[in-house]
C-alpha cells in the first residue's frame, strides 16, 4: 500500500491535535492533576526533611462493623490489635498535619500486619480550649497480610482524629463487603 491522496489527512491530524489539545479543557484538568501530584510529593519530601515531631503509635481498636458481620465471623476475629509504631510529623503554615509513619499490629486473624505510609489531616479548633483539635484527612500507604502471603497491598484510607496537646486518638475505616473489611481501626499517637 503506497502513499495515496488520503495519507496527508491523518499526518496533518498528528500535528494539529497536539496544538488543539494544549488549549482543551481536558488538558487543564491534566495540568491541575500534575500540580496536585507535585504538591503531594513535595509534602512527603518536606515531612521527611522538615519534621518537627516524633510520634509513637499504639494500636488500640479493631472493631468489625456488627451490621455487616455474622456472629460466626465475629467470634473468630481478633479485635485487640496489639502493636507499636513510629513516625515523624509536622504542621504546615495552615496547621494541617503531615506524617510519615510505620506500625505493626495484630490483624483480625491475630497475625502480624505492617502498615507504612504518608498521612495528612486538615485540623481545626472547634472549642474555646485551644489544646483540643479535630482533624480529618487521609492516609496513603502499603500493608501486607498473612492471609495474602505478605504480598504488598497499597491502600488509601480516610483518617479522623481528636487531639489534646501531644495525645491524639486517630482512626480509619476500612471499607469492604459482607463479612470482609468494614473495620474501624484506631490508635493513640503520642508526640514525643
Amino acid at each position: 500500500m503506497g502513499f495515496n491522496k488520503w495519507m496527508p489527512i491523518p499526518l496533518t491530524a498528528l500535528f494539529v491535535m497536539p496544538a488543539s489539545y494544549a488549549t482543551s479543557p481536558s488538558n487543564e484538568i491534566g495540568e491541575q492533576h500534575a500540580k496536585k501530584t507535585e504538591i503531594f510529593f513535595e509534602n512527603i519530601k518536606e515531612t521527611w526533611s522538615l519534621s518537627n515531631s516524633q510520634d509513637v503509635y499504639i494500636p488500640v481498636i479493631t472493631w468489625h462493623n456488627r451490621y455487616l458481620y455474622d456472629d460466626e465471623h465475629l467470634q473468630r476475629y481478633n479485635e485487640n490489635p496489639w502493636g507499636l509504631g513510629y513516625g515523624v510529623s509536622r504542621q504546615d503554615n495552615k496547621d494541617n498535619w503531615h506524617a510519615l509513619y510505620a506500625m505493626i499490629f495484630k490483624d483480625s486473624f491475630n497475625q502480624w500486619e505492617p502498615f507504612a505510609g504518608y498521612a495528612w489531616e486538615s485540623r481545626w479548633l472547634p472549642f474555646v480550649n485551644r489544646d483540643v483539635k479535630l482533624g480529618i484527612g487521609f492516609t496513603l500507604g502499603v500493608t501486607a497480610r498473612d492471609n495474602y502471603s505478605y504480598i504488598p497491598i497499597p491502600a488509601v484510607l480516610p483518617l479522623a482524629s481528636i487531639s489534646y496537646r501531644q495525645m491524639t486518638f486517630q482512626g480509619t475505616y476500612i471499607p469492604g463487603t459482607r463479612n470482609n473489611g468494614n473495620v474501624f481501626f484506631a490508635w493513640f499517637r503520642w508526640q514525643v
